[in-house]
């Protein structure tokens, strides 16, 4: 399967899905304006990499793309980040020193978290977007800026509007060329592609070869919701990669949190939910067991009852899989298949005497 995304190959906006290919033929629309973009999208789904993606297929792409978040700074500090100062604008101020906005003479400027810039900042944003000039703090002469400007968010600027926390006439000022990016979650057909992008990308800064994804261990990545999206896969398949040392991905190699998902119903209780708000004693072995007990439940109901399989995933011996069995009292559970799996297995050994 080849990874698929909107045009380059190192990107965290890949997919094949049909939003995401109506969003790339969008992003190469917009690639020849000049016209402000608003991008909008929840924490993790790719707004930075997004706007690189558009200024990288402008005509601006020879000319710097600087990023900033306006989450980073105080309401006293970010005026001087976007738009400079002079020397003796403030205590500290010993010399000029140019904003992003210079800094991005030319190319592009991503104002990130746009949603954080206080009311009174947005009055001197929208002044520059109407006259393409800025005032250094502390000084009175007036400079041009030729940059076009990308805004993200990561919250409903109409609603904002709305409540009175963001200028009505800034947000139709940004809102030219509006890009929505959809969660991880409503575009699962994309987890295969960015999964096999993440692990090709780790090897490739490892020089080794990228790991194999069994199909029960590719399930498990199409059941989690990723509530961090795209950039929570990203360092999901990071961590695997640097961590799995037999190429071939285990569950064991998964987090509780990943392994708990299920078609119907989580397989265990998540931990932290499961323990008291007070300080009550908690039996260690027992919880420990219980999730013991819930890890090989889940490994023999995927597995078909195949105890060999079961304990494959669970990277571990097949005769301690039948020991921890015996000893969580597992050899009742009911399994979908499992009187076949017992003749399966039979035949497995058979075969492995011939």
């Amino acid at each position: 399967m080849t990874s698929t995304n909107a045009f380059t190959t190192d990107s965290m906006v890949v997919g094949r899905s049909v939003r995401m290919r109506a969003l790339f033929d969008f992003l190469r629309v917009i690639g020849g304006s000049d016209s402000t973009v608003l991008i909008t999208g929840e924490s993790g789904t790719g707004k930075e990499v997004t706007a690189t993606l558009i200024h990288q297929n402008s005509r601006r792409r020879n000319r710097p793309f600087v990023a900033v978040s306006c989450a980073l700074f105080s309401e006293t500090l970010i005026e001087s980040e976007l738009f400079g100062h002079e020397r003796g604008a403030f205590t500290g101020a010993i010399k000029d020193r140019p904003g992003r906005f210079e800094l991005a003479e030319g190319g592009t400027l991503f104002l990130d978290d746009i949603d954080d810039i206080p009311l009174g900042m947005q009055v001197k944003l929208l002044r520059v977007l109407q006259n393409r000039t800025i005032e250094r703090l502390g000084g009175t002469r007036t400079v041009p800026v030729n940059v076009r400007v990308i805004a993200g968010t990561k919250h409903d600027l109409r609603q904002m509007v709305a409540e009175g926390k963001f200028r009505e006439d800034l947000f139709y000022r940004l809102n030219v060329l509006p890009v929505t990016l959809p969660p991880l979650r409503e575009r699962r057909e994309d987890i295969p592609d960015l999964m096999q992008h993440f692990f090709e990308a780790a090897a490739r800064r490892s020089g080794d070869d990228a790991v194999s994804v069994p199909d029960v261990v590719r399930q498990a990545f199409l059941r989690y919701p990723w509530p961090g999206n795209v950039r929570e896969l990203e360092n999901a398949c990071e961590r695997i990669a640097q961590t799995c040392s037999c190429g071939t991905v285990g569950v064991g190699c998964l987090s509780f949190d990943m392994l708990a998902q299920d078609t119907d119903q989580p397989i265990a209780t998540p931990l932290a939910a499961a323990l008291p708000h007070e300080p009550t004693p908690i039996a260690l072995d027992d919880r420990l067991r219980e999730l013991e007990s819930s890890l090989i439940t889940w490994a023999l109901k995927v597995s078909n009852g195949n105890k060999s399989k079961a304990a494959e995933l669970l990277r571990i011996k097949r005769s301690t899989l039948g020991d921890r069995i015996n000893r969580c009292r597992l050899n009742d559970v009911e399994v979908a298949g499992s009187e076949s799996s017992s003749t399966t297995e039979a035949s497995e050994g058979a075969a492995a005497v011939m």
